[in-house]
């Protein structure tokens, strides 16, 4: 598979660090070389190489009371005195901008109506995240990049956006549907709507799920591969 960026697949291996060096060190917290997203705008954190430096770091970037989400291709050692809280693998799909295929499928996709949604609809989007569970969300979630929402009068039942941003990529993320619109294709639509935006900027999509999540179906009929498992591990520094 091609990609934009020559150094793309490294940074596809450690997300979270490569996003908040770059496209969104303005949403970084940091101490030493460990980074987080503000609590308020994302649960993620991340180190670069994973020595125990690093962790030392990471310790004391959340406290003793916190905990740090990380996920990676590769998960270091988490060293003793850490409690592990949870502990999974997850799949990371790559969309390739350079397939015509692709864009041909995309350019000819069903696409509900919707509208950009602002900082107004973050209580909706916060309902039907709580709802549909399709990851973590917070208060200032929205900030991270553009949100598409389809409505039912003036009921959010359908949203898709982008999360984590990389130079020349954006993760798709926070696709849900509410369990009163399914099987109608929203899912699907409202995800294509985020994909062609991603794409009109000349960027890459991506994105992760779990490993058990039915809708990776949906995501390959719109042209996303896997590109490889990554871990994801939620730890507790020690007191």
């Amino acid at each position: 598979m091609r990609y934009d960026c020559a150094v793309l697949e490294d940074q596809l291996d450690n997300v979270t660090w490569h996003a908040l060096t770059t496209v969104h060190a303005a949403f970084a917290e940091t101490h030493g070389r460990a980074r987080r997203y503000h609590p308020d705008v994302s649960v993620f954190a991340a180190i670069d190489t994973g020595v125990p430096a690093e962790w030392d770091d990471l310790a004391r970037l959340v406290g003793p009371d916190g905990a740090a989400a990380l996920f990676r291709a590769e998960m270091p050692a988490v060293p003793d005195g850490w409690t592990v809280l949870v502990d999974g693998i997850g799949h990371q799909m790559v969309l390739d901008p350079a397939d015509a295929a692709i864009r041909a499928r995309l350019d000819a996709a069903q696409l509900p109506d919707s509208r950009l949604l602002t900082v107004d609809d973050e209580p909706q989007m916060a309902a039907l995240v709580a709802l549909a569970q399709p990851g973590p969300w917070r208060p200032r979630t929205i900030e991270l990049g553009d949100y598409h929402g389809v409505f039912d009068g003036d009921r959010l039942v359908a949203m898709a956006g982008e999360r984590q941003k990389l130079p020349g990529a954006t993760e798709v993320s926070a696709v849900c549907t509410h369990p009163d619109a399914r099987r109608r294709g929203l899912g699907a639509g409202i995800t294509a709507r985020v994909v062609q935006g991603i794409l009109a900027r000349g960027e890459t999509p991506f994105l992760h799920h779990s490993e058990e999540n039915p809708a990776r179906t949906v995501y390959e009929a719109l042209g996303f591969r896997l590109r490889r498992t990554v871990q994801l591990v939620i730890a507790r520094p020690p007191a």
